[in-house]
């Protein structure tokens, strides 16, 4: 087994405007997908943000889910969890493969995704990466997710935030935090 380096990661994003974000878990192995959300829901209280969470019924309908969602405009961000544990018939490639890409393509259409589905051996494997005391893959997930937002608003045209009332707010400047 390939030894794990620890990894101090990027400072998170600070935020002076609201950041809402979807959480999508695909529950099959429970266990695991309830570690992966704890990890997730702390790291995203913890950066202040709000969050929903839906559940779907496996890693290849997060992408959809997230999809499905974004038509909304309600949310800044998505975390997509789950788990695959490579069985005994290439399915496993398949629900790797295609869950993956169908993330990335929400990615490269502008969507702000943190991935955080498992693609491991066996559970032993799952049990370490979405331990929220371990390597905690879904508080990592969602700080991705986090840290894509962050970079959205800074790139987008008119980067103010909004009011109460969803005007653009005054008297703020581009060059002010995120």
């Amino acid at each position: 087994m390939a030894r794990q380096e620890a990894d101090p990661g990027l400072k998170p994003p600070v935020f002076d405007a609201p950041v809402r974000v979807l959480i999508a878990v695909a529950p099959f192995y429970r266990a695991i997908a309830d570690d992966l959300l704890s990890g997730a829901r702390t790291a995203l209280d913890a950066a202040g943000a709000t969050h929903e969470t839906v559940e779907v019924p496996g890693a290849l309908e997060l992408p959809t889910a997230i999809r499905l969602a974004s038509a909304s405009g309600a949310f800044d961000g998505y975390v997509a969890l789950g788990c695959v544990i490579r069985g005994e018939t290439t399915h496993y490639e398949t629900v790797c493969n295609d869950s993956s890409r169908g993330l990335s393509v929400l990615g490269l259409k502008g969507h702000c995704v943190g991935n955080g589905i498992l693609t491991v051996e066996n559970a032993d494997q799952a049990r370490v990466r979405a331990d929220p005391a371990g390597q905690n893959k879904g508080g990592g997930a969602a700080e991705a997710a986090l840290h894509l937002i962050a970079l959205a608003r800074r790139f987008a045209p008119d980067r103010r935030p909004l009011d109460d009332d969803g005007a653009r707010r005054a008297g703020w400047h581009p060059m002010d935090r995120v």
